[in-house]
């Protein structure tokens, strides 16, 4: 029954001038980044912490490291949690892009048939990255697990237990220092437990690890 907390790195200057980082180097958290990461530190020093991965690029990294001194963890880098490759688009501003009607139009609606230039498409970000939390959901059976990562990443991974259409995925927000929360038992349940989450957080209660427990037997008798 591993818990997966699903983090959005802090913000950094390229969110404010909407422009697609990518995976271009040297995009580092801000001074707001900074306080964001620091303040989400705090929330959850509390709670039980047993390993945490990351994108590899700067911004993720950054903020995994913060997040892992109150737990004297170690950050592990997978690249497979990385940023959507945009291909030509990377580094172009957003309102730029957004003049080439017919492909942003899809970007927005139809994401499930795009593919970026010389990049990357959703479907492929989607496979990769849900592969790397069904992975670590089978490492960690038994514990809570933090992975840092980007906005379209973490909802294309949100998108999938959901059991929403990629079609929809751009309607999900996932804020910068965001958590979002996914219960993958070994039975094969899923449970989404917080989407772009800002507040205190707090596992489920022990009752409903019960039920949950109660769910599988019933599902293994059948």
């Amino acid at each position: 029954m591993a818990y997966v907390l699903l983090i959005r790195h802090g913000q950094n200057d390229w969110v404010n001038k909407n422009r697609l980082a990518g995976w271009i180097p040297g995009v580092h958290l801000n001074e707001e980044g900074r306080a964001q990461v620091e303040e989400l530190s705090q929330r959850l020093r509390p709670v039980p912490i047993k390993a945490i991965y990351s994108s590899p690029l700067e911004r993720c990294m950054e903020t995994a490291v913060a997040l892992a001194q109150p737990h004297a963890l170690e950050v592990v880098a997978l690249p497979a949690l990385g940023e959507v490759r945009y291909g030509d688009w990377e580094g172009k501003k957003i309102k730029k892009l957004a003049r080439k009607k017919r492909r942003w139009f899809a970007v927005q609606h139809h994401p499930s048939r795009f593919k970026f230039p010389g990049g990357e498409s959703f479907r492929d970000v989607q496979q990769r990255a849900v592969t790397a939390i069904e992975q670590l959901s089978r490492r960690h059976k038994e514990d809570l697990v933090t992975v840092v990562s980007h906005a379209d990443v973490i909802k294309l991974v949100l998108a999938h237990y959901l059991g929403m259409h990629m079609d929809l995925f751009q309607r999900l927000a996932v804020s910068p220092a965001s958590v979002s929360a996914l219960f993958l038992s070994e039975a094969g349940m899923v449970r989404v437990l917080r989407i772009n989450d800002d507040g205190p957080f707090r596992l489920a209660p022990q009752h409903n690890d019960k039920k949950v427990t109660d769910e599988e037997k019933h599902t293994k008798k059948h």
